[in-house]
């Protein structure tokens, strides 16, 4: 294809950290297609990574000098984004690299490709709605990367969902489910792959509760997702993939939610917050790590 052929053209401008929210909601505005920032002095001596790590303060929105690459349907509409945007007071330290043509592709395939089936033990799999599962699935989850969070992919889920594999013998027997912060509703789902009943899952988002309604349906698996103030009475299982800090805070109200002898499993937490959360945690119940992956890690424990 040639380039008078393609049928999107990128903008690309360079801009100081301090411009490039503002340079990124003026894009935004003027109806570009979508927008994406990278360090202008990547792969160079000078690169500085920047990472967000969850509970903690979010990264810059941008490096020292950063690339802000604009996508739109038209060469002449990204030349008139570029002649807006240069000619604000704000944007003397804002310049044009260039503007070039970006090849026509299949956005669904290629975002699609980038989800392939996610393996939690060798028998049970999450695999999105265009793969096939493995030959060795012989419990499989149906589940696409969506709104909500939660796809398997992440640590912190996987840990969840290998530790109801591997209860999956007593799962038959669960009658109540609390799925706390169920996002995509995988942690609920995934106890009623495995045979639990009356299975809540709650989310302060009602994005959430919806997608978590869907995916169920998906799945065959009956769950009752709503707000959180649905949440009622004692479960012999309370499911939380959070973060730390609100873990903290819901300790007496997890804790109230879990029947005798019943099983606490959180998740969201990483290595060096193991000890504060074993302390919000002790006035009710004895957590202990049973579980770690890339620098996460379960905790899980049984009321008495």
């Amino acid at each position: 294809m040639s380039t008078s052929d393609a049928k999107l053209h990128e903008l690309i401008l360079i801009c100081r950290e301090e411009d490039v929210e503002t340079v990124s909601d003026a894009l935004m505005e003027i109806e570009s297609l979508a927008v994406s920032v990278e360090d202008a002095d990547a792969d160079t001596p000078i690169e500085n990574a920047l990472f967000g790590e969850p509970g903690m303060p979010a990264p810059k929105a941008g490096w020292d000098r950063s690339v802000v690459k604009a996508l739109f349907e038209t060469e002449a509409q990204a030349t008139e984004a570029a002649t807006l945007l240069l000619a604000q007071d704000w944007a003397s330290d804002v310049h044009v690299q260039t503007i070039q043509a970006v090849e026509e592709q299949d956005w669904v395939r290629l975002t699609q490709s980038q989800f392939a089936p996610v393996e939690i033990t060798p028998t049970f799999w999450i695999v999105p709605s265009w793969h096939e599962a493995p030959a060795g699935a012989k419990q499989k989850m149906r589940l696409d990367p969506g709104l909500a969070f939660g796809t398997g992919s992440h640590p912190t889920t996987r840990m969840c969902l290998r530790w109801i594999a591997a209860h999956g013998d007593e799962a038959a027997g669960w009658d109540r489910v609390l799925d706390y912060g169920c996002g995509s509703g995988i942690l609920a789902i995934a106890t009623g792959l495995f045979g639990a009943r009356g299975i809540d899952a709650v989310d302060i988002d009602p994005a959430a509760v919806q997608s978590s309604l869907q995916n169920a349906q998906e799945n065959q698996v009956s769950i009752h997702a709503a707000l959180p103030d649905a949440a009622k009475g004692e479960y012999p299982v309370v499911l939380a993939n959070i973060l730390a800090t609100p873990l903290k805070l819901l300790a007496p109200l997890l804790c109230q939610h879990l029947a005798p002898g019943g099983h606490l499993v959180l998740a969201g937490i990483l290595e060096r917050q193991a000890e504060e959360l074993k302390a919000a945690y002790a006035p009710f119940v004895s957590l202990e790590v049973t579980d770690q992956e890339d620098g996460w890690i379960l905790m899980t424990a049984r009321r008495a």
